[in-house]
Protein backbone atom coordinates (compact mmCIF):
# COMPACT_ATOMS: atom_id res chain seq x y z
CA UNK A 1 0.00 0.00 0.00
CA UNK A 2 1.08 3.53 -0.85
CA UNK A 3 2.43 5.55 1.53
CA UNK A 4 0.22 8.96 -0.34
CA UNK A 5 1.75 11.22 2.74
CA UNK A 6 5.43 10.29 1.91
CA UNK A 7 4.33 10.79 -2.50
CA UNK A 8 3.82 14.43 -1.14
CA UNK A 9 6.58 14.87 0.24
CA UNK A 10 8.76 13.79 -2.93
CA UNK A 11 8.70 17.26 -4.57
CA UNK A 12 10.09 19.10 -1.89
CA UNK A 13 12.96 16.53 -1.04
CA UNK A 14 14.06 16.54 -4.23
CA UNK A 15 13.64 20.51 -4.89
CA UNK A 16 15.91 20.97 -1.53
CA UNK A 17 18.22 18.31 -2.77
CA UNK A 18 18.87 20.11 -5.82
CA UNK A 19 19.08 23.78 -4.90
CA UNK A 20 20.70 24.00 -1.04
CA UNK A 21 24.35 23.68 0.19
CA UNK A 22 23.09 20.78 2.46
CA UNK A 23 21.88 18.62 -0.58
CA UNK A 24 24.61 19.27 -3.17
CA UNK A 25 27.84 18.99 -1.14
CA UNK A 26 27.03 18.75 2.37
CA UNK A 27 29.68 18.51 4.98
CA UNK A 28 32.53 15.90 3.75
CA UNK A 29 36.03 16.43 3.25
CA UNK A 30 36.25 16.85 -0.14
CA UNK A 31 40.29 17.60 0.47
CA UNK A 32 40.36 14.59 1.65
CA UNK A 33 40.50 12.35 -1.19
CA UNK A 34 42.85 14.36 -3.44
CA UNK A 35 45.28 15.10 -0.50
CA UNK A 36 48.44 12.76 -1.76
CA UNK A 37 50.69 10.84 0.74
CA UNK A 38 53.30 13.54 1.51
CA UNK A 39 54.66 14.44 4.34
CA UNK A 40 54.22 18.31 4.00
CA UNK A 41 50.63 18.16 2.14
CA UNK A 42 49.61 15.74 4.90
CA UNK A 43 46.70 17.07 7.22
CA UNK A 44 45.71 16.11 10.64
CA UNK A 45 43.49 13.42 10.23
CA UNK A 46 39.62 13.88 10.31
CA UNK A 47 36.93 11.46 11.04
CA UNK A 48 34.98 10.98 7.73
CA UNK A 49 31.05 9.96 8.41
CA UNK A 50 30.05 6.39 7.50
CA UNK A 51 27.09 6.42 4.47
CA UNK A 52 25.22 2.73 5.13
CA UNK A 53 23.02 1.21 2.25
CA UNK A 54 20.25 3.47 2.31
CA UNK A 55 21.99 6.97 3.39
CA UNK A 56 21.46 9.85 2.08
CA UNK A 57 24.45 11.67 0.82
CA UNK A 58 25.07 14.89 -0.99
CA UNK A 59 24.71 15.02 -4.91
CA UNK A 60 28.05 15.95 -5.48
CA UNK A 61 29.76 13.27 -2.87
CA UNK A 62 27.50 10.83 -4.97
CA UNK A 63 28.74 11.86 -8.47
CA UNK A 64 32.46 11.73 -7.89
CA UNK A 65 32.69 8.34 -5.61
CA UNK A 66 30.30 7.56 -8.20
CA UNK A 67 32.57 8.26 -10.81
CA UNK A 68 35.65 6.84 -8.56
CA UNK A 69 33.95 3.41 -8.31
CA UNK A 70 33.68 3.32 -12.49
CA UNK A 71 37.34 4.19 -13.04
CA UNK A 72 39.00 1.38 -10.36
CA UNK A 73 37.10 -1.20 -12.27
CA UNK A 74 37.54 0.37 -15.87
CA UNK A 75 40.43 -1.52 -16.61
CA UNK A 76 39.32 -4.63 -15.39
CA UNK A 77 36.07 -4.48 -17.37
CA UNK A 78 37.85 -3.11 -21.13
CA UNK A 79 40.91 -5.97 -20.69
CA UNK A 80 38.91 -9.19 -21.55
CA UNK A 81 37.11 -7.71 -24.94
CA UNK A 82 40.16 -6.75 -26.26
CA UNK A 83 41.75 -9.62 -25.48
CA UNK A 84 39.44 -11.73 -26.49
CA UNK A 85 38.65 -9.93 -29.88
CA UNK A 86 42.86 -10.20 -30.67
CA UNK A 87 42.62 -13.66 -30.22
CA UNK A 88 39.50 -14.41 -32.78
CA UNK A 89 40.76 -11.66 -35.16
CA UNK A 90 38.31 -9.60 -35.15
CA UNK A 91 38.64 -6.07 -37.11
CA UNK A 92 39.19 -2.60 -35.38
CA UNK A 93 35.16 -2.22 -35.63
CA UNK A 94 34.40 -4.77 -33.80
CA UNK A 95 36.81 -4.79 -30.57
CA UNK A 96 35.74 -1.35 -30.59
CA UNK A 97 31.96 -2.66 -30.29
CA UNK A 98 32.91 -5.36 -27.80
CA UNK A 99 34.88 -2.64 -25.50
CA UNK A 100 31.67 -0.48 -26.00
CA UNK A 101 29.33 -3.33 -24.92
CA UNK A 102 31.09 -4.59 -21.78
CA UNK A 103 30.96 -0.53 -20.33
CA UNK A 104 27.44 -0.81 -21.10
CA UNK A 105 26.53 -4.23 -20.10
CA UNK A 106 28.65 -3.71 -16.70
CA UNK A 107 26.28 -0.96 -15.78
CA UNK A 108 23.29 -2.76 -16.62
CA UNK A 109 23.88 -5.95 -15.12
CA UNK A 110 25.27 -4.31 -11.94
CA UNK A 111 22.07 -2.52 -11.35
CA UNK A 112 20.52 -6.47 -11.02
CA UNK A 113 23.09 -6.92 -8.11
CA UNK A 114 22.61 -3.41 -6.25
CA UNK A 115 19.12 -3.29 -6.07
CA UNK A 116 18.12 -6.37 -5.42
CA UNK A 117 14.93 -8.48 -6.28
CA UNK A 118 12.90 -10.13 -3.86
CA UNK A 119 11.20 -13.38 -6.45
CA UNK A 120 7.53 -13.27 -5.22
CA UNK A 121 5.65 -15.96 -3.00
CA UNK A 122 9.42 -17.58 -2.23
CA UNK A 123 12.20 -16.59 -0.04
CA UNK A 124 14.76 -15.96 -2.10
CA UNK A 125 16.15 -13.07 -3.80
CA UNK A 126 18.22 -11.81 -7.20
CA UNK A 127 21.13 -9.69 -5.84
CA UNK A 128 22.51 -8.65 -3.23
CA UNK A 129 21.32 -4.77 -2.58
CA UNK A 130 25.40 -3.75 -1.38
CA UNK A 131 27.21 -1.93 -3.78
CA UNK A 132 28.25 -5.49 -5.69
CA UNK A 133 29.84 -4.15 -9.17
CA UNK A 134 29.87 -7.22 -11.88
CA UNK A 135 32.43 -6.83 -14.53
CA UNK A 136 34.23 -8.91 -17.31
CA UNK A 137 35.69 -12.09 -15.94
CA UNK A 138 39.33 -12.79 -16.77
CA UNK A 139 38.44 -16.59 -16.26
CA UNK A 140 36.66 -16.83 -19.67
CA UNK A 141 40.06 -15.09 -21.68
CA UNK A 142 41.87 -18.97 -20.89
CA UNK A 143 38.90 -20.45 -22.55
CA UNK A 144 38.72 -18.25 -25.67
CA UNK A 145 43.00 -18.64 -25.84
CA UNK A 146 42.86 -22.65 -25.96
CA UNK A 147 39.20 -22.98 -27.58
CA UNK A 148 39.37 -20.79 -31.13
CA UNK A 149 42.95 -21.96 -31.58
CA UNK A 150 41.39 -25.36 -31.42
CA UNK A 151 38.44 -24.06 -34.15
CA UNK A 152 40.87 -22.67 -36.50
CA UNK A 153 42.47 -26.43 -36.47
CA UNK A 154 38.93 -27.81 -37.52
CA UNK A 155 37.67 -25.93 -40.08
CA UNK A 156 35.15 -24.36 -38.25
CA UNK A 157 36.78 -20.63 -38.00
CA UNK A 158 38.34 -19.55 -41.35
CA UNK A 159 41.72 -19.47 -42.96
CA UNK A 160 43.50 -17.90 -45.90
CA UNK A 161 44.73 -19.16 -48.97
CA UNK A 162 48.10 -18.36 -47.02
CA UNK A 163 47.55 -19.61 -44.37
CA UNK A 164 46.47 -16.17 -42.06
CA UNK A 165 43.38 -16.88 -39.47
CA UNK A 166 40.07 -14.47 -40.51
CA UNK A 167 38.04 -13.13 -38.07
CA UNK A 168 36.13 -16.43 -36.70
CA UNK A 169 32.75 -14.42 -35.40
CA UNK A 170 31.11 -17.83 -35.89
CA UNK A 171 34.02 -19.04 -33.15
CA UNK A 172 32.75 -16.59 -31.07
CA UNK A 173 29.24 -17.08 -30.99
CA UNK A 174 30.26 -20.55 -29.71
CA UNK A 175 31.17 -19.42 -26.94
CA UNK A 176 28.82 -17.27 -25.74
CA UNK A 177 26.25 -19.99 -26.24
CA UNK A 178 27.77 -22.33 -24.70
CA UNK A 179 28.57 -19.63 -21.79
CA UNK A 180 25.18 -19.14 -21.65
CA UNK A 181 24.12 -22.60 -21.39
CA UNK A 182 26.65 -22.98 -18.74
CA UNK A 183 25.32 -20.41 -16.77
CA UNK A 184 22.37 -22.82 -15.69
CA UNK A 185 24.72 -24.46 -12.96
CA UNK A 186 25.59 -21.72 -11.15
CA UNK A 187 21.82 -20.76 -11.41
CA UNK A 188 20.95 -24.18 -9.71
CA UNK A 189 23.90 -23.81 -7.26
CA UNK A 190 22.80 -20.49 -6.05
CA UNK A 191 19.39 -22.29 -4.22
CA UNK A 192 21.88 -24.63 -2.25
CA UNK A 193 22.97 -23.85 1.81
CA UNK A 194 26.12 -21.85 1.51
CA UNK A 195 27.65 -24.59 3.90
CA UNK A 196 26.97 -27.26 1.24
CA UNK A 197 28.65 -25.39 -1.24
CA UNK A 198 32.12 -24.60 0.90
CA UNK A 199 32.05 -28.13 1.83
CA UNK A 200 32.47 -29.34 -1.60
CA UNK A 201 33.90 -26.39 -2.92
CA UNK A 202 36.29 -24.87 -0.04
CA UNK A 203 39.48 -22.60 -0.50
CA UNK A 204 42.03 -26.16 -0.77
CA UNK A 205 39.69 -26.68 -4.69
CA UNK A 206 39.07 -22.89 -5.32
CA UNK A 207 42.34 -21.19 -4.61
CA UNK A 208 44.54 -23.31 -6.59
CA UNK A 209 41.81 -22.61 -9.87
CA UNK A 210 42.26 -18.76 -8.95
CA UNK A 211 45.54 -19.11 -8.75
CA UNK A 212 46.46 -20.93 -12.54
CA UNK A 213 43.94 -18.58 -14.23
CA UNK A 214 46.28 -15.95 -13.29
CA UNK A 215 49.17 -17.56 -13.86
CA UNK A 216 47.77 -18.45 -17.68
CA UNK A 217 46.76 -15.41 -18.18
CA UNK A 218 50.02 -13.20 -17.39
CA UNK A 219 51.84 -15.01 -20.35
CA UNK A 220 49.46 -13.05 -22.47
CA UNK A 221 49.48 -9.85 -20.80
CA UNK A 222 53.79 -10.70 -21.09
CA UNK A 223 53.65 -10.92 -24.86
CA UNK A 224 51.50 -7.50 -25.49
CA UNK A 225 54.27 -6.22 -22.85
CA UNK A 226 57.00 -6.61 -25.34
CA UNK A 227 55.41 -5.19 -28.37
CA UNK A 228 51.96 -7.70 -29.16
CA UNK A 229 51.61 -11.10 -29.29
CA UNK A 230 50.57 -10.43 -33.07
CA UNK A 231 54.08 -9.77 -33.81
CA UNK A 232 55.72 -12.19 -31.57
CA UNK A 233 56.53 -15.19 -34.39
CA UNK A 234 57.34 -12.31 -37.05
CA UNK A 235 59.76 -10.77 -34.74
CA UNK A 236 58.82 -7.08 -36.51
CA UNK A 237 56.07 -4.69 -34.41
CA UNK A 238 55.00 -1.70 -37.00
CA UNK A 239 54.28 1.55 -35.02
CA UNK A 240 51.93 4.48 -36.07
CA UNK A 241 53.84 7.31 -36.89
CA UNK A 242 57.16 5.57 -35.88
CA UNK A 243 60.01 6.24 -38.38
CA UNK A 244 61.06 2.24 -37.85
CA UNK A 245 59.95 -0.71 -37.32
CA UNK A 246 60.43 -1.91 -33.94
CA UNK A 247 61.38 -5.52 -32.89
CA UNK A 248 59.27 -7.94 -30.58
CA UNK A 249 60.86 -7.02 -27.17
CA UNK A 250 62.30 -3.80 -28.40
CA UNK A 251 63.53 -1.61 -25.30
CA UNK A 252 61.31 0.46 -26.28
CA UNK A 253 58.28 -1.84 -25.43
CA UNK A 254 59.67 -2.88 -22.79
CA UNK A 255 60.30 0.40 -21.31
CA UNK A 256 56.64 1.71 -21.94
CA UNK A 257 55.71 -1.40 -19.99
CA UNK A 258 57.84 -0.43 -17.04
CA UNK A 259 56.34 3.12 -17.26
CA UNK A 260 53.28 2.14 -16.59
CA UNK A 261 54.03 -0.77 -13.97
CA UNK A 262 56.59 1.98 -11.89
CA UNK A 263 53.30 4.75 -12.31
CA UNK A 264 50.96 2.54 -10.41
CA UNK A 265 53.86 1.84 -7.58
CA UNK A 266 54.64 5.75 -7.06
CA UNK A 267 50.58 5.91 -6.53
CA UNK A 268 49.73 3.65 -4.10
CA UNK A 269 52.95 4.52 -1.93
CA UNK A 270 52.42 8.40 -2.41
CA UNK A 271 49.36 8.65 -3.98
CA UNK A 272 45.80 10.51 -2.48
CA UNK A 273 43.27 8.37 -1.87
CA UNK A 274 41.21 8.74 -5.01
CA UNK A 275 44.40 7.63 -6.81
CA UNK A 276 45.34 4.85 -5.16
CA UNK A 277 42.39 3.47 -5.95
CA UNK A 278 42.49 4.27 -9.88
CA UNK A 279 46.47 3.41 -9.70
CA UNK A 280 45.74 1.14 -12.57
CA UNK A 281 43.92 3.69 -14.71
CA UNK A 282 46.53 6.73 -13.62
CA UNK A 283 49.45 4.51 -14.76
CA UNK A 284 47.54 3.60 -18.29
CA UNK A 285 46.93 7.28 -18.70
CA UNK A 286 50.51 7.99 -18.40
CA UNK A 287 51.66 5.78 -20.55
CA UNK A 288 49.65 6.83 -23.19
CA UNK A 289 50.77 10.14 -22.44
CA UNK A 290 54.23 8.91 -23.20
CA UNK A 291 53.48 6.78 -26.28
CA UNK A 292 51.67 9.12 -27.57
CA UNK A 293 54.37 11.91 -27.38
CA UNK A 294 56.71 9.41 -28.88
CA UNK A 295 54.89 8.34 -31.67
CA UNK A 296 53.20 5.15 -30.87
CA UNK A 297 49.76 6.13 -30.51
CA UNK A 298 47.55 5.81 -33.99
CA UNK A 299 44.61 7.97 -33.41
CA UNK A 300 43.13 7.12 -36.95
CA UNK A 301 40.58 4.33 -35.41
CA UNK A 302 39.47 6.96 -33.20
CA UNK A 303 38.65 9.48 -35.73
CA UNK A 304 36.76 7.52 -37.83
CA UNK A 305 34.60 5.51 -34.94
CA UNK A 306 30.97 6.13 -34.58
CA UNK A 307 30.02 8.98 -31.92
CA UNK A 308 27.55 6.39 -30.29
CA UNK A 309 27.00 2.43 -30.18
CA UNK A 310 25.06 0.18 -28.58
CA UNK A 311 24.45 -3.34 -28.13
CA UNK A 312 23.32 -5.60 -30.96
CA UNK A 313 24.69 -3.66 -33.34
CA UNK A 314 26.94 -6.40 -33.95
CA UNK A 315 25.52 -10.30 -33.37
CA UNK A 316 26.59 -13.43 -33.39
CA UNK A 317 25.11 -16.96 -34.15
CA UNK A 318 24.92 -18.17 -30.79
CA UNK A 319 25.96 -22.33 -30.79
CA UNK A 320 27.22 -24.29 -28.41
CA UNK A 321 30.82 -25.81 -28.77
CA UNK A 322 31.02 -29.15 -26.82
CA UNK A 323 34.83 -29.69 -26.16
CA UNK A 324 34.49 -25.90 -24.15
CA UNK A 325 31.67 -27.00 -22.13
CA UNK A 326 33.71 -28.80 -19.38
CA UNK A 327 36.02 -25.86 -19.27
CA UNK A 328 33.14 -23.16 -18.96
CA UNK A 329 31.47 -24.87 -16.14
CA UNK A 330 34.67 -25.19 -14.17
CA UNK A 331 34.41 -21.01 -15.19
CA UNK A 332 31.27 -21.12 -13.61
CA UNK A 333 31.86 -22.84 -9.97
CA UNK A 334 35.16 -20.62 -10.12
CA UNK A 335 32.96 -16.99 -10.23
CA UNK A 336 30.20 -18.49 -7.63
CA UNK A 337 33.08 -19.00 -5.23
CA UNK A 338 34.48 -15.73 -6.53
CA UNK A 339 31.00 -14.11 -5.85
CA UNK A 340 30.53 -15.57 -2.08
CA UNK A 341 34.18 -14.38 -1.20
CA UNK A 342 33.40 -10.74 -2.52
CA UNK A 343 30.03 -10.36 -1.31
CA UNK A 344 31.69 -11.49 2.58
CA UNK A 345 34.08 -8.46 1.78
CA UNK A 346 31.35 -6.40 0.61
CA UNK A 347 29.35 -6.59 3.70
CA UNK A 348 32.36 -6.29 6.08
CA UNK A 349 33.38 -3.20 5.10
CA UNK A 350 29.46 -1.90 4.03
CA UNK A 351 29.13 -2.70 8.09
CA UNK A 352 26.40 -5.26 7.56
CA UNK A 353 25.76 -9.03 8.89
CA UNK A 354 28.76 -11.52 7.77
CA UNK A 355 26.58 -13.97 9.27
CA UNK A 356 22.99 -15.30 9.86
CA UNK A 357 19.93 -15.46 7.29
CA UNK A 358 20.26 -12.13 6.06
CA UNK A 359 23.92 -12.56 5.08
CA UNK A 360 22.85 -16.07 3.77
CA UNK A 361 20.25 -14.44 1.83
CA UNK A 362 22.75 -12.07 0.09
CA UNK A 363 24.82 -14.67 -0.76
CA UNK A 364 21.88 -16.76 -2.52
CA UNK A 365 20.73 -13.85 -4.37
CA UNK A 366 24.05 -12.72 -5.17
CA UNK A 367 25.17 -16.09 -6.94
CA UNK A 368 21.89 -16.15 -8.35
CA UNK A 369 22.17 -12.83 -10.03
CA UNK A 370 25.70 -13.88 -10.88
CA UNK A 371 24.59 -17.12 -13.18
CA UNK A 372 21.64 -14.90 -14.66
CA UNK A 373 23.67 -12.04 -15.60
CA UNK A 374 26.17 -14.90 -17.12
CA UNK A 375 23.27 -15.91 -19.05
CA UNK A 376 22.45 -12.18 -19.81
CA UNK A 377 25.74 -11.22 -20.94
CA UNK A 378 26.34 -13.71 -23.60
CA UNK A 379 22.65 -12.12 -25.27
CA UNK A 380 24.41 -9.33 -25.03
CA UNK A 381 27.20 -10.62 -26.98
CA UNK A 382 29.35 -10.66 -24.14
CA UNK A 383 31.48 -13.51 -22.42
CA UNK A 384 29.93 -14.20 -18.95
CA UNK A 385 30.41 -11.52 -15.62
CA UNK A 386 31.98 -11.94 -12.36
CA UNK A 387 32.00 -9.57 -9.18
CA UNK A 388 34.36 -7.28 -8.98
CA UNK A 389 36.63 -7.32 -5.19
CA UNK A 390 38.03 -3.58 -6.40
CA UNK A 391 35.33 -1.52 -5.29
CA UNK A 392 35.96 -2.98 -1.61
CA UNK A 393 38.13 -0.98 -1.35
CA UNK A 394 37.06 2.20 -2.56
CA UNK A 395 34.03 1.79 0.05
CA UNK A 396 37.00 0.90 2.72
CA UNK A 397 38.52 4.03 1.89
CA UNK A 398 35.81 6.29 1.48
CA UNK A 399 34.01 5.13 4.21
CA UNK A 400 30.67 4.79 1.94
CA UNK A 401 28.77 1.92 1.02
CA UNK A 402 25.40 3.43 0.24
CA UNK A 403 23.85 2.00 -2.90
CA UNK A 404 23.33 5.41 -4.55
CA UNK A 405 26.98 5.45 -5.09
CA UNK A 406 26.35 2.37 -6.70
CA UNK A 407 23.49 3.69 -9.15
CA UNK A 408 26.03 6.94 -10.13
CA UNK A 409 28.86 4.12 -10.91
CA UNK A 410 26.49 2.47 -13.36
CA UNK A 411 25.44 5.54 -14.40
CA UNK A 412 29.16 6.48 -15.43
CA UNK A 413 29.93 2.73 -17.17
CA UNK A 414 26.79 3.40 -19.57
CA UNK A 415 27.75 6.73 -20.78
CA UNK A 416 30.96 5.62 -21.41
CA UNK A 417 29.91 2.77 -23.21
CA UNK A 418 27.34 4.59 -25.58
CA UNK A 419 30.01 7.02 -26.16
CA UNK A 420 31.98 4.90 -28.96
CA UNK A 421 34.94 7.22 -29.32
CA UNK A 422 35.58 6.55 -25.41
CA UNK A 423 36.05 2.98 -26.50
CA UNK A 424 37.90 3.57 -29.61
CA UNK A 425 40.74 5.37 -27.69
CA UNK A 426 40.69 1.97 -25.12
CA UNK A 427 41.17 -0.27 -28.06
CA UNK A 428 43.47 2.08 -29.84
CA UNK A 429 46.90 2.14 -26.55
CA UNK A 430 49.26 0.43 -27.59
CA UNK A 431 49.95 -3.55 -26.74
CA UNK A 432 53.07 -2.57 -24.42
CA UNK A 433 50.97 0.30 -22.72
CA UNK A 434 48.14 -2.45 -22.44
CA UNK A 435 50.43 -5.31 -21.50
CA UNK A 436 52.21 -3.00 -18.50
CA UNK A 437 48.45 -2.96 -17.45
CA UNK A 438 47.17 -6.00 -17.83
CA UNK A 439 50.17 -8.27 -16.48
CA UNK A 440 49.83 -6.40 -13.30
CA UNK A 441 45.54 -7.05 -13.32
CA UNK A 442 46.47 -10.91 -13.86
CA UNK A 443 49.21 -10.94 -11.41
CA UNK A 444 46.39 -9.66 -8.95
CA UNK A 445 44.47 -12.86 -10.17
CA UNK A 446 47.19 -14.79 -9.06
CA UNK A 447 47.74 -13.72 -5.71
CA UNK A 448 43.89 -13.77 -4.95
CA UNK A 449 44.56 -17.43 -5.52
CA UNK A 450 47.41 -17.66 -3.26
CA UNK A 451 44.97 -15.82 -0.37
CA UNK A 452 42.20 -17.99 -0.72
CA UNK A 453 44.58 -21.22 -0.63
CA UNK A 454 45.97 -19.23 2.70
CA UNK A 455 43.31 -19.89 4.48
CA UNK A 456 43.28 -23.56 4.21
CA UNK A 457 45.12 -25.04 7.30
CA UNK A 458 47.70 -26.70 5.74
CA UNK A 459 47.50 -30.20 6.87
CA UNK A 460 49.67 -33.19 5.57
CA UNK A 461 46.13 -33.92 4.10
CA UNK A 462 45.53 -30.70 2.73
CA UNK A 463 49.54 -30.88 1.52
CA UNK A 464 48.69 -33.63 -0.12
CA UNK A 465 45.59 -32.41 -2.29
CA UNK A 466 47.18 -29.36 -3.36
CA UNK A 467 50.15 -30.97 -4.89
CA UNK A 468 47.97 -33.75 -6.53
CA UNK A 469 45.71 -31.09 -8.35
CA UNK A 470 48.48 -28.39 -9.07
CA UNK A 471 51.13 -31.12 -10.59
CA UNK A 472 48.92 -31.45 -13.84
CA UNK A 473 47.14 -27.63 -13.57
CA UNK A 474 50.67 -25.97 -13.77
CA UNK A 475 51.80 -29.03 -16.23
CA UNK A 476 49.02 -27.90 -18.42
CA UNK A 477 49.63 -24.11 -18.07
CA UNK A 478 53.67 -24.40 -18.98
CA UNK A 479 53.59 -26.85 -21.71
CA UNK A 480 49.95 -25.94 -23.59
CA UNK A 481 50.39 -28.39 -26.18
CA UNK A 482 51.13 -31.94 -24.56
CA UNK A 483 48.23 -33.64 -24.85
CA UNK A 484 47.64 -33.06 -28.64
CA UNK A 485 48.73 -36.25 -29.70
CA UNK A 486 47.45 -38.58 -27.00
CA UNK A 487 44.24 -39.26 -29.45
CA UNK A 488 45.41 -40.73 -33.16
CA UNK A 489 41.87 -40.42 -34.38
CA UNK A 490 41.05 -39.32 -37.27
CA UNK A 491 37.88 -40.85 -38.53
CA UNK A 492 34.52 -39.42 -39.75
CA UNK A 493 32.90 -39.95 -35.95
CA UNK A 494 32.15 -36.47 -35.36
CA UNK A 495 30.52 -37.17 -32.04
CA UNK A 496 33.58 -39.03 -30.87
CA UNK A 497 35.94 -36.68 -32.44
CA UNK A 498 33.84 -33.83 -30.68
CA UNK A 499 34.32 -35.83 -27.23
CA UNK A 500 37.65 -36.61 -27.73
CA UNK A 501 38.90 -32.66 -28.74
CA UNK A 502 36.85 -31.95 -25.50
CA UNK A 503 38.98 -34.09 -22.86
CA UNK A 504 41.55 -32.45 -24.96
CA UNK A 505 40.47 -28.81 -24.07
CA UNK A 506 40.02 -30.04 -20.49
CA UNK A 507 43.64 -31.65 -19.75
CA UNK A 508 45.52 -28.48 -21.51
CA UNK A 509 43.67 -25.95 -19.69
CA UNK A 510 45.52 -25.69 -16.18
CA UNK A 511 42.52 -24.54 -14.00
CA UNK A 512 39.63 -27.20 -15.91
CA UNK A 513 41.98 -29.96 -14.63
CA UNK A 514 43.29 -28.50 -11.28
CA UNK A 515 39.65 -27.80 -10.57
CA UNK A 516 37.94 -31.24 -11.18
CA UNK A 517 41.08 -33.04 -9.26
CA UNK A 518 40.85 -30.95 -6.44
CA UNK A 519 36.94 -31.61 -5.77
CA UNK A 520 36.81 -35.36 -6.41
CA UNK A 521 40.02 -35.68 -3.86
CA UNK A 522 38.73 -33.06 -1.52
CA UNK A 523 35.97 -35.50 -1.39
CA UNK A 524 37.55 -38.57 -1.47
CA UNK A 525 40.25 -38.62 1.01
CA UNK A 526 38.99 -37.92 4.89
CA UNK A 527 40.15 -35.54 6.96
CA UNK A 528 42.71 -37.42 9.26
CA UNK A 529 44.80 -35.61 12.50
CA UNK A 530 48.16 -34.53 11.18
CA UNK A 531 51.33 -35.96 12.91
CA UNK A 532 53.18 -32.62 12.47
CA UNK A 533 50.16 -30.85 14.15
CA UNK A 534 50.14 -33.73 17.30
CA UNK A 535 53.86 -33.44 17.30
CA UNK A 536 53.91 -29.50 17.74
CA UNK A 537 51.11 -29.76 20.14
CA UNK A 538 52.88 -32.14 22.17
CA UNK A 539 56.52 -30.56 21.74
CA UNK A 540 54.12 -27.03 22.89
CA UNK A 541 53.01 -28.88 25.69
CA UNK A 542 56.82 -30.70 26.81
CA UNK A 543 57.84 -26.97 26.97
CA UNK A 544 54.82 -25.64 29.13
CA UNK A 545 55.24 -28.48 31.64
CA UNK A 546 59.01 -27.96 31.56
CA UNK A 547 58.78 -24.17 32.31
CA UNK A 548 56.19 -24.89 35.06
CA UNK A 549 58.48 -26.97 36.70
CA UNK A 550 61.81 -24.38 36.42
CA UNK A 551 59.29 -22.04 37.36
CA UNK A 552 58.24 -24.21 40.61
CA UNK A 553 61.99 -25.23 41.03
CA UNK A 554 63.14 -21.60 41.58
CA UNK A 555 60.51 -20.68 43.67
CA UNK A 556 61.58 -23.37 45.88
CA UNK A 557 65.13 -22.13 46.25
CA UNK A 558 64.05 -18.37 46.99
CA UNK A 559 61.71 -20.01 49.95
CA UNK A 560 65.19 -21.94 50.76
CA UNK A 561 67.35 -18.95 50.95
CA UNK A 562 64.53 -16.82 52.74
CA UNK A 563 64.31 -19.45 55.40
CA UNK A 564 67.76 -19.49 55.63
CA UNK A 565 68.26 -15.76 56.38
Amino acid sequence: MLDTAALKTVPRRVFKKWTTKEGVLGDYDYAYLFTPSIPFFTKKEKVQPFFGLNDEMPLALGFLLGLQHALSMLAGVVSPPIIIASTANFSTELEEYLVSVALITCGLLSLIQITRFHIYKTPYYIGTGLVSVVGTSFSTITIVSKAIPQMYTQGKCPVAADGTKLPCPDGYGAILGTAAVCGLLEIALSFMPPAILQRVFPPLVTGPVVLLIGVSLIQSGFEDWAGGSGCMTSGSCSTAGHPKELVWGSAQFIGLGFLVYFTIILCEKWGSPIMKSCAVIVGLLVGCIVAAACGYFDHSSIDIAPAVNFMWVHTFKLTIYAPAVLPMLAVYIVLMMEAIGDITATSEVSRVEVEGPIYESRIQGGVLADGINGILSALCTLTPMSTFAQNNGVISITKCASRTVGYWCCFFLIVMGIFSKFAAALVAIPDAVLGGMTTFLFTSVAVSGLKIISTTPFTRRDRFVLTCSLLPGFGATLVPTWFDYVFGYSGGNKSLQGFLDAIVLVMETGFAVTGFIGVILNLFIAEESDEDDNADHFLEEHVVHEDTEVGNSIESEEKDIKNTV
